[in-house]
């Protein structure tokens, strides 16, 4: 595939529609398009963070490790941004990631990632967006796990 087309494809996600062509050209040449098969973990918690990843086809889930093994936490498909949490903290994956559906996604280096952040305000501020979406659902997930844990609690008349 051609830097162009590669362009093209990035283009289609919304977090970069608006980059001048040139600018997409650039991440397109600095960063991977990866292939993955279903079921391949493209990395697992505690992994040092050194790239954020784009779904440009397919899908990835997101596990969890529990008592009992590791449960799928949420899936996350195409044009979504995942990641990036490690690269912006520095700090330890949070999560295995597995791949599913033939993903294609494409991997942006941790440098390459900071750089186009500082660099483009508008992406940062989609990153801020999905961040901020994300940490709304977690937050959900958890009251929703309060409840369940206090009908679990209540004694049995």
């Amino acid at each position: 595939m051609d830097l162009t087309t590669e362009a093209e494809m990035l283009r289609k996600v919304p977090m970069f529609a608006k980059l001048e062509l040139s600018k997409l050209k650039l991440l397109a040449f600095t960063s991977e398009l990866c292939t993955y098969d279903d079921g391949e973990v493209l990395f697992e918690a505690g992994d040092a963070p050194d790239s954020a990843y784009v779904i440009m086809k397919g899908a990835v889930d997101i596990l969890a490790d529990t008592e009992t093994g590791s449960v799928v936490e949420v899936v996350l498909g195409s044009n979504e941004l995942f990641g990036e949490l490690g690269v912006l903290t520095s700090s330890p994956r949070s999560a295995t990631v597995r791949a599913q559906d033939g993903l294609v996604a494409l991997r942006i280096s941790d440098e390459m990632f900071l750089k186009l952040l500082a660099e483009n305000p508008e992406v940062a501020l989609d990153v801020m967006r999905q961040l901020s979406e994300k940490l709304v659902r977690s937050h959900e997930q958890f009251v929703e796990l309060q409840k369940r844990l206090q009908q679990l609690e209540q004694p049995r008349t």
